[in-house]
């Protein structure tokens, strides 16, 4: 029969393809941890945002499940920012750092929590997957709404939140990427 498949040979590789044409070498290919993939999935996630300043991705998980997911941008039904209409406003923090943000612009974590409970999703007692690591005001709801783990990808003004993290006992995980080749 000419659809016959011999599965010892198939299974050599690791996959559903013989040898080099899956993955160019006989290597089963390494499954991604869970914290590798939910942080691909922020990532991805990252992509959808409108803010012309960058692009974050938030994934909100309980149990290995995806609860709500957010990116960064303008509320719904608004304008995007672009060139001409993103409002910069700049606030001291008490140690004289001058931070920037935008009027117009929503973050990923808080887009993700108001996602959760558009959909009345609990997400109390859950972990946040982001891009980057929280601003202080993002950390205060991460707080109140009862995350207990933030992963971030890359640091971002680490030292406003050091406090805040001590003092709530929010654990705070650094997560590092690895390149995986192209499929």
């Amino acid at each position: 029969m000419q659809n016959t498949i011999d599965m010892s040979e198939k299974s050599k590789a690791g996959c559903c393809c013989s040898g080099d044409e899956c993955h160019g070498s006989s290597e089963p290919e390494k499954r991604l941890g869970w914290d590798e993939y939910f942080m691909s999935v922020a990532q991805l996630i990252s992509r959808r945002a409108t803010c012309t300043r960058g692009h974050i991705g938030a994934v909100i998980v309980r149990d290995h499940s995806i609860l709500s997911t957010g990116y960064n941008g303008a509320p719904s039904g608004l304008p995007h920012c672009n060139d001409s209409n993103c409002r910069i406003y700049r606030s001291t923090h008490p140690d004289g750092t001058v931070e920037e943000n935008c009027v117009n612009t929503i973050h990923a974590e808080i887009n993700a929590i108001a996602q959760a409970a558009k959909h009345g999703v609990s997400i109390q007692d859950s972990d946040i997957y982001i891009t980057a690591s929280p601003c202080i005001h993002c950390l205060k709801v991460l707080i109140n709404v009862g995350i207990k783990t933030i992963y971030y990808l890359k640091p971002y003004k680490i030292e406003h939140i050091a406090e805040l993290i001590r003092l709530s006992g929010i654990k705070l995980v650094q997560v590092p990427m690895v390149e995986t080749p192209p499929g």
